[in-house]
Parts: C-alpha cells; structure tokens; sequence
C-alpha cells in the first residue's frame, strides 16, 4: 500500500513548480521572520488508491465543485514528501477520511505505517460513526497519533451522530485534536455549517477541534466558535487565496478578528490537492498585513505549541 512508485497519470504533474527553485522562494517567505521553519497542520497523503481516486474527482471538476481544480502537485509520494522538507516544512499531516464505514481501521493502519516512516510526520487518523468507531479510535491514541480529520462534507454524516459520542468523548479527554471539514465550502453538505459543530462543542466544550479551511463559506460563525470554546482553532487551508477569493471572499470586516483570534490560527494549505503552487497561500497571508509576530505565531508557533513540537 506504501506510494513509493508513480503511476501512469504522472504526467499530469509535469507542470509542477521547479522544485529547487520553489524551495528557494517559500524558503525566501518565511526565513526573514527567523523562524525555524515552518509547520503545515493540513497537508494530504492518503494510500494510492484512495489518492488517485481523489485527484481524478477533482481532475474532472467534480460534479458539485463546477470550476476546474487542477491537482499542481500530482505526483509520487516520496516526491511531495520531499517537496515539503525543502521548503522547510518541519512537521506535516497526512489529513486522510473514509467516505463509507469500514474503512476508517484500514487508513489508519496505512497512515501509522506512514507516521513510522516519516517522524517529520504529525501521526494522523480517522474515524466514521460506526460501532467499531470507538474502539479503533482509542487503539489510534494507543499507537500515538496527534492529529484526528473529520470531513463532514465528503462523508457525510452528521457530527451529532450518537455513535459519535464516545469518539468525542476520547478525544475530549486525550487532548488531541481534530482537523474538521465542516464549513460550505467549496460546496455544502447536509450536514456542513456551524450548527452541528455547536451541537457538538455544547456537549464536550474541552473538545479540541481545527475547523478546516477557516470555516469556508461561514467564516464569521466559526470565529464565533473559536472565540466562544477554549479548545477551538482554525486553519488557513486555501483561505485568502485568489482562487477562493473569487467565489467565496473572507469578509473585510472580519479582519480584526483574524489579530484578535491570533494564538488560534494555524497554517494548512491542502498540499498537494491545490490548484496553485505552495508558495500562493503564504503570499496570500503576507498580503493581509497583520504583522510578523502574527506571521511568526501562525505559521510556526501555535502549532507548535498545541502539538508539543
């Protein structure tokens, strides 16, 4: 299951940045500041299978995405594992899902393998509310994972769900976080928005949670939550950029909030399912001028202090 090898749609990857020469502009972004290095809590490698399925969606402009979603860095695993190394990227995810039950073991028996492989990598699981939920979630903790993902949108099913409870309540009481895809974007699920998350939080108000892409399409209500729950973060994943600016823009007015939630902050990019080069998300954080020390907290520090780095 190990993604060592290509595979014949390799070449869609052909027009990824040069990698010497991208390493030296994202390395040109974050060295000034004097971090260092920087940490990337939303980045994707899942087995191949599941990942050539994924960029095939996307390659095809997903029925319910509507634009196309070229894949920028399509190419073999060890390649992107190395791409992030030369930026400087000194911790990483390997944000992966089921979308139907009994698969949620099996990834996470691929992605501890990973972790194993890879210590640079944040160790990262799954789950689906199913009966077996439970149990494989705290083998998961057992085996030291650090980084839970739930994507609500893609499997959809509602975080209320009751065979949810004792995953939460697990996670609630190890401390250890969950990245959540639960926001519109890029396009809503039944069970998307800020409603069910709050159901969730007002049940375990310790649970730590990361909402996924800044809560794209409702960024105001998960600031709220982030404000509201001690325990809530967000990550950048895509925000700011052009290409999500163009459909769903992160409002002016809530710009302030960005300062005042600052220590909440973390940075994600989607790596290697983005439709632009790495560096665009950084640049397009910069371009909001909220200052270095804010930089400096998003990009490194705040990670670094959640996940004991």
């Amino acid at each position: 299951m190990c993604e060592h090898h290509g595979s014949g749609s390799l070449a869609a990857g052909a027009s990824a940045p040069d990698p010497a020469v991208e390493a030296a502009h994202v390395r040109g972004l974050w060295e000034p500041l004097g971090l260092p290095g920087i940490i990337d809590v939303h980045t994707h490698f899942m087995p191949k299978n599941v990942m050539d399925k994924v960029w095939e969606y996307f390659s095809a402009a997903g029925p319910k995405i509507g634009r196309p979603w070229p894949i920028t860095y399509r190419e073999a695993e060890d390649t992107r594992v190395e791409r992030l190394r030369s930026y400087g990227v000194l911790a990483f995810s390997s944000m992966l899902y089921p979308h139907k039950p009994d698969m949620g073991a099996w990834l996470n028996s691929w992605s501890a393998e990973f972790a194993e492989r890879h210590p640079d990598c944040l160790h990262t699981s799954t789950f689906f509310p199913e009966p077996s939920a439970d149990d494989y979630v705290r083998q998961a903790l057992e085996a030291g994972t650090k980084v839970f993902k739930s994507h609500i949108q893609v499997g959809e099913y509602d975080p209320r769900d009751p065979l949810l409870d004792p995953v939460w309540g697990q996670l609630a009481e190890a401390q250890v976080p969950t990245v959540i895809h639960c926001g519109g974007g890029p396009v809503p699920g039944t069970f998307t928005g800020p409603e069910p998350v709050a159901d969730v939080l007002e049940k375990f108000p310790t649970l730590p949670l990361i909402i996924a892409h800044m809560g794209m399409g409702e960024y105001s209500e998960f600031l709220d939550l982030a404000q509201q729950f001690p325990n809530v973060y967000l990550d950048t994943t895509m925000a700011f950029t052009d290409f999500v600016e163009e459909t769903m823009p992160f409002p002016p007015s809530e710009r302030g909030r960005l300062t005042d939630l600052g220590d909440k902050i973390l940075l994600g990019t989607d790596f290697p399912n983005i439709p632009y080069p790495y560096a665009e998300q950084l640049e397009a954080m910069i371009r909001l001028e909220l200052g270095e020390d804010w930089l400096r907290a998003v990009w490194h520090g705040n990670a670094a202090r959640l996940f004991g780095l």
